[in-house]
C-alpha cells in the first residue's frame, strides 16, 4: 500500500489509515485524518521533510512519519 513517502510532486491522495499510536497527535488537530485529501507540494533537499497540503492546510512532516500513513492515490 502506497504511503505518503511515496508520493511525488503534485501527486494527490486520500488517506486511508494509520496507526493513531505512530502518528503525532499534533497532525491530526491539524487534518492529517482517514477520509481527507493530501498533496506533495515540496520537498526539502534529501527528501525530508516533506512540504504537504492537507485539505488547505500547509504542512510539513517528516519522511518517516509521512511513511506510516497509508493513501490511495487520485488519478
Amino acid at each position: 500500500m502506497p504511503t505518503i513517502a511515496h508520493l511525488k510532486k503534485g501527486e494527490r491522495a486520500i488517506i486511508k489509515d494509520f496507526s493513531v499510536d505512530l502518528v503525532p497527535l499534533k497532525l491530526l488537530e491539524m487534518g492529517c485524518l482517514p477520509g481527507n485529501e493530501v498533496a506533495l507540494v515540496q520537498t526539502a533537499p534529501f527528501r525530508d521533510p516533506l512540504y504537504l497540503n492537507i485539505n488547505g492546510s500547509h504542512l510539513a512532516i517528516r519522511k518517516d512519519t509521512a511513511a506510516k500513513i497509508e493513501v490511495e492515490l487520485i488519478p
